[in-house]
């Protein structure tokens, strides 16, 4: 098996708005966005919910499984894949799939997250095939 050769991904740059989503990351949790009044989850999560303007936002935890949507491979000096995710909540998050082999991915292939530090460290949610 030809496994993806390590790409360091670049360092976010953390706002007031995403400072909790980048704390919950260090400690191993990926965060949605729930609309309290409508129930309905978001990715990224951001204070108001990108669907409407009614309901206060609160950030809930994802499991951390899903399927892969749709992807892409980079044919980079190191190369490495790019994916939506769709989660088993329902959101889609574009991502990296790593730890694996490039030629075996698969739409509709089960993946969970993992996490990998930035190139300052900061843990960035990523996902490998489950």
């Amino acid at each position: 098996m030809s496994e993806t050769p390590v790409r360091v991904p670049p360092s976010p740059v953390p706002d007031p708005s995403t400072l909790g989503f980048w704390q919950a990351a260090r400690e191993g949790k990926l965060l949605l966005g729930r609309n309290l009044e409508t129930g309905r989850l978001h990715y990224p999560p951001r204070p108001v919910c990108p669907f409407d303007d009614v309901g206060e936002v609160e950030y809930v935890p994802s499991s951390g499984r899903g399927t892969i949507y749709t992807f892409s491979v980079m044919r980079a000096k190191t190369p490495y894949a790019i994916a939506y995710v769709e989660l088993e909540e329902g959101p889609r998050v574009m991502t990296n799939i790593v730890d694996c082999d490039l030629e075996a991915l698969r739409i509709g292939q089960a993946v969970r997250l993992v996490f990998v530090d930035s190139e300052g460290g900061q843990p960035v949610p990523m996902f490998t095939p489950a």
